[in-house]
């Protein structure tokens, strides 16, 4: 594995594609720590310090995740690409309920493009809103941040507002256009690299939180031991490797292709296979259902009802009511999410056009059923095994107190984020390897990616 690292810097193209996406990465890291003009984010950042454990699992913190740390920085790219990708999953479920969509998606790359230029202009559409939004939060900090009692914006009114969603917006554009450069010109998915790198910044604090916990300073007893840190390390490996597996299992649906007449010779009859993906919908369930169940939270603990207010601390993150809904949530979104991915009468329609079968199964409508029924039962186990990782963080978090940004890296969305991109950009550098006759990752067999 490493003579394959070293490999890579021999093959001209491939080194000029990591150097860009190097350079890039640098860029985006640039924004995200260039302030907003007009706002003091100094004060913002020692109040996160310090309550770092309870915002950790919040709706900021999610937000934040997602941004690197921009959004604590009250930076550029505050907003970093979640538009981008909001804008995305709109025009996903959109296509899916407009027809009109869905043929335009279906004339090729003309089509697709269109359809991408869409989701840009819903981008900014979607930028204009969360960035007035955001300016309004930077105006009143303490509505979105509870205790917080420092001001951010010394001249706060109208000019600024519009400063700020100029600024946010362009921010959040030129973002997305850096992560359509390192798809086009770098090494692997833009936008995803440049969430996952987000996400790793944030190691180093949290490796420097974990030490506290064994090396609180002096004068202080510490509660955990060695044997606490073995079987964190054990915990950790364990779960990236279930991770990664998970990641690239497939249920292959054996295909036989029957023989056909091209031209004037009869080609001979083929075995293939459809490969299932047992995490079809990767992280979207849980981040749909983190984002359903902290919103209400949050504005029941800001309506001053008193109600509402102890609704809103039996959702909080970690109780038991909070888990089980939490849980049901992903189960329903692996479903839903699939529903939208996965078509079986279009699958099952090519492979009858294609004069291919599924063995002991008729062509056609019960091949269809054939492949639904499949995947209803793989989606199941995908959904039970994203359910597990997500609540890791949560039981880490507020039953062992240990602090959220070190258990967010023990599962849930930042390990998920990791595994599934670092393993599609390995892939990608693999195929630049075995293309020039370079070994790849691995000596035997081939690196499997998300696809």
């Amino acid at each position: 594995m490493f003579s394959a690292f070293l490999n890579t810097w021999k093959i001209p193209e491939l080194r000029r594609r990591i150097l860009f996406t190097l350079g890039i990465i640098a860029i985006a890291r640039l924004g995200a720590n260039v302030p907003c003009p007009g706002v003091d984010a100094g004060p913002l950042r020692q109040w996160i310090q310090a309550q770092q454990s309870e915002v950790g699992g919040s709706v900021f913190g999610l937000a934040d995740l997602f941004t690197g740390g921009a959004l604590q920085q009250c930076a550029v790219f505050a907003l970093g690409v979640m538009p981008y990708i909001t804008a995305s999953i709109i025009m996903m479920m959109l296509s899916a309920v407009i027809p009109a969509l869905e043929r335009l998606k279906q004339e090729g790359e003309s089509g697709r493009a269109r359809v991408i230029q869409y989701g840009r202009y819903l981008t900014i559409v979607v930028c204009v809103f969360q960035g007035f939004f955001l300016a309004k939060a930077f105006e009143h900090p303490s509505k979105l941040f509870r205790g917080f009692t420092g001001v951010l914006v010394a001249n706060p009114g109208v000019g600024f507002e519009i400063l700020t969603v100029l600024t946010i917006t362009t921010g959040t554009v030129l973002l997305m256009w850096l992560g359509e450069q390192i798809t086009e010109r770098g090494i692997g998915n833009g936008v995803s690299i440049i969430i996952t790198v987000g996400i790793v910044d944030r190691m180093p604090r949290a490796i420097a939180q974990a030490w506290s916990l064994f090396f609180p300073g002096p004068g202080v007893e510490s509660q955990f031991n060695a044997l606490h840190a073995i079987l964190l390390i054990v915990m950790l490996f364990a779960v990236t490797a279930a991770v990664v597996a998970m990641t690239v299992a497939r249920r292959r649906i054996p295909i036989q292709v029957a023989k056909r007449m091209i031209g004037n010779r009869m080609t001979a009859s083929q075995q293939t296979h459809v490969p299932l993906p047992i995490n079809q919908a990767g992280v979207m369930p849980i981040i749909f259902a983190q984002a359903i169940l902290m919103f209400p939270a949050q504005l029941f603990q800001m309506s001053g009802i008193t109600t509402l207010q102890r609704l809103a601390r039996v959702l909080t993150e970690g109780e038991v009511v909070y888990l089980t809904l939490y849980g049901l949530m992903i189960l329903a979104f692996s479903y839903f999410w699939v529903a939208i991915q996965f078509n079986p009468l279009e699958i099952a329609e090519n492979l009858k056009r294609s004069g291919g079968y599924i063995p002991g199964v008729r062509p056609g409508k019960p091949t269809a059923e054939h492949l639904n029924f499949v995947m209803t039962r793989i989606t199941l186990a995908g959904a039970i095994f994203l359910t597990v990782v997500a609540v890791i963080p949560y039981i880490l978090s507020h039953n062992l107190r240990i602090p959220y940004l070190t258990a967010s890296f023990f599962g849930g969305t930042s390990l998920l984020i990791n595994v599934g991109v670092l393993l599609d950009t390995m892939r990608q550098v693999e195929s630049h390897l075995i293309m020039r006759n370079y070994d790849g990752f691995l000596r035997k067999g081939k690196l499997r990616g998300r696809r």
